[in-house]
């Protein structure tokens, strides 16, 4: 039977203000890319998601960025490979924690946002990310773009790399995501959005901004968990998937 894994990025909120139904979002999909604090999110909101996670049996990944909480993550920091290795390094920490007094654990590291896009063809940054989780945990998982220069460091240094597929975002006939600062960068159609991962997942393709047709790796799905309707879209998805034939499932 062919599965996929569903992911969303959650515990985006900080203090009084709430990004998205954290609760609603982990009773469909079977990964939650937790923020670390660096992007988003408070250590005690962070522990209300790692436990509900764990009680519903979602694992949790670590999601790191750059030290940006001000842009949400979503701004190019020109960081040392020093830096942003202890960076990410102190961020898998902090919410190993967190996890751990939930009774879970962080079962594997993406990259958030900006970071996520610079280490595409970043190279210094790439190895200083692959670094970092090789040295908290050479079993660590990392989820990124099929194709990055990120899965080449990652590899070399013997981490298992996952491909990682965008339900709610348009592509770029190179793969790439489109920036988000380009109109119809994110998507909204439920309805448009399932048909699309179902081709993506079973198929293994997609149509990009400019009608071509590019081919896809999707071991798992990312909803983002911040757009509107994020939930009723994530529903679609899974739904879906499921009528097509495809098992749901942690990738780990």
């Amino acid at each position: 039977m062919t599965w996929v894994d569903l992911n969303a990025d959650l515990g985006e909120g900080f203090g009084v203000w709430r990004l998205g139904d954290d609760e609603a979002m982990l009773g469909i999909v079977t990964s939650a890319n937790v923020a670390c604090g660096f992007h988003a999110g408070d250590p005690a909101g962070l522990l209300r998601v790692c436990q509900a996670a764990a009680d519903r049996g979602v694992r949790i990944g670590a999601q790191v960025s750059y030290r940006d909480l001000a842009g949400f993550g979503r701004r190019f920091i020109d960081a040392t490979a020093e830096d942003l290795r202890a960076d990410v390094v102190y961020q898998i920490g902090a919410l190993q924690a967190l996890a751990r007094a939930a009774g879970s654990t962080v079962g594997y590291v993406k990259p958030h946002g900006a970071l996520y896009n610079t280490i595409v063809t970043h190279r210094e940054q790439a190895a200083a990310v692959a670094d970092a989780v090789r040295s908290m945990d050479t079993g660590l998982p990392v989820l990124g773009l099929a194709g990055s220069v990120f899965f080449e460091e990652a590899e070399k240094r013997g981490l298992r790399t996952v491909a990682e597929a965008f339900a709610d975002r348009a592509y770029r006939p190179d793969g790439q995501l489109v920036s988000r600062r380009e109109p119809g960068a994110v998507l909204h159609d439920p309805a448009v959005i399932a048909e699309r991962v179902a081709t993506m997942v079973t198929g293994g393709q997609l149509t990009a901004v400019d009608g071509s047709t590019v081919p896809v790796r999707a071991e798992s799905v990312c909803v983002h968990g911040d757009s509107p309707g994020a939930v009723r879209i994530a529903a679609a998805v899974a739904d879906r998937l499921r009528a097509d034939g495809v098992e749901l499932r942690a990738f780990c």
